[in-house]
């Protein structure tokens, strides 16, 4: 691993509260690196509820398919569990693929006394190479032996692949007089865009919900957080975002998405998934500058995304991020290639509270030293207003640099 971000929070991982009903394992399995854990499993109590996104690629990789298979056909009666691996994202591999989600899955399952069909399975690492299932099977009882309630840290390093620091958040939030605890972690640094998360993510909360409520509170808390991040533009075959309820807090379940308990949960795990996507920008593969791109005045909020997202992954905008040029003329480009409603007279451009651009043209009051200077700062607002209507979405992304091409070049080395 490359040094850490100089984008990274500097307090480090933090220290998550214990989710009563988790308890997490990390090791060495030697899976493709050396000297570092790589596999961790998550036990998982009885009674839990299990929502999830995962990524729309075609190409997706055999555990997302075991993953999604899990959830359309429903838990089945005793505990649950979560083992990932990384060094290997298990994809690409045909049959070999499948038959190395069953063998892991297998062994989770005969080492905890569960179902197969109710382990999630998920690897991260590189495309296209046959998974070394016996490495990770070989593993189990150490696994097992190792599940704490306080070893959340160690199980997000193990999922780390380009990754410089591992990514944490919590939030607590008060349900009907109860207050409930959400914990999560996540791994992403490279081929970060949305459909859906690029990324693995996974969510514990000790609320009691029910799977219906907990997966439309998901959902919707996904469209934006990690779909509203981007690194490379790249959708990656393997994102997996696995949330768990264990039921455990002292409180009536939620059975409804209309319950104001199901309202204020949401917006607690929507702040903690976005911290986590923010996280994971933040780490993205030679990034040195963190970037929210907010679109206003667009024909639709949908409308307002997609002219973020052109603007977030435009090589020529983020190239000028990362020379600290404040070429405002690369935005305009950006714009007018989404393919979405803009009127070129109505324009406006910010950095930060910078008016650069106002109504088509450059701002009679703009400076260009003063965006020079704007752009050295770590965290950059831009802000775009494309006069049409009333629609807005924000997005965040990183700048391209160097770095970036150096890792990837030497990734399966």
């Amino acid at each position: 691993m490359s040094d850490i971000s100089p984008l990274a929070p500097k307090g480090g991982f933090p220290k998550l509260p214990v989710i009563d009903g988790v308890r997490f394992a990390a090791v060495e399995a030697g899976v493709k690196y050396q000297g570092r854990l790589d596999v961790m499993l998550v036990e998982i109590a009885e009674g839990s509820a299990i929502a999830g996104t995962f990524t729309r690629s075609k190409t997706r990789a055999a555990p997302v398919l075991w993953c999604q298979e899990n959830l359309a056909t429903g838990l089945r009666a005793g505990g649950a569990a979560i083992l990932v691996n990384s060094g290997n994202a298990n994809a690409f591999t045909g049959n070999n693929g499948m038959n190395g989600v069953e063998v892991t899955a297998g062994a989770v399952a005969e080492t905890l006394g569960i179902n197969p069909r109710n382990v999630f399975v998920a690897s991260t690492g590189v495309i296209g190479e046959p998974l070394p299932a016996e490495r990770i099977t070989s593993k189990m009882n150490a696994l097992r032996d190792g599940l704490r309630d306080t070893n959340a840290e160690d199980a997000a390093r193990a999922i780390m692949t380009t990754d410089t620091y591992a990514k944490g958040a919590k939030a607590s939030v008060e349900l009907g007089g109860v207050t409930v605890q959400i914990a999560g972690f996540a791994k992403g640094s490279g081929m970060i865009a949305p459909d859906m998360a690029t990324m693995l993510v996974f969510v514990f909360t000790d609320a009691k919900i029910n799977q219906d409520v907990l997966q439309q509170i998901v959902s919707g808390a996904t469209v934006t957080t990690f779909n509203s991040i981007t690194v490379d533009s790249d959708t990656s075959t393997s994102d997996s975002l696995v949330v768990t309820a264990t039921g455990k807090a002292a409180m009536d379940e939620v059975t409804s998405i209309t319950d104001p308990r199901a309202v204020a949960f949401g917006d607690a795990l929507h702040g903690v998934m976005l911290e986590l996507a923010h996280l994971v920008v933040r780490d993205g593969e030679g990034a040195t500058k963190f970037i929210e791109i907010t679109v206003n005045g667009a024909e639709s909020d949908a409308a307002a995304k997609i002219v973020g997202l052109s603007i977030a992954n435009s090589p020529l905008v983020k190239t000028a991020f990362a020379g600290e040029d404040p070429n405002w003329g690369r935005i305009v480009m950006a714009i007018g290639k989404a393919g979405e409603a803009a009127d070129r007279d109505k324009l406006s451009i910010w950095f930060g509270d910078i008016l650069v651009a106002d109504k088509g043209w450059v701002s009679p009051d703009y400076r260009e030293e003063d965006g020079a200077d704007y752009m050295k700062g770590q965290d950059l607002n831009v802000t775009v207003d494309l006069g049409v209507g009333d629609g807005s979405a924000t997005v965040w992304t990183c700048d391209l640099t160097h770095q970036y091409i150096t890792i990837n070049a030497d990734y399966r080395s």
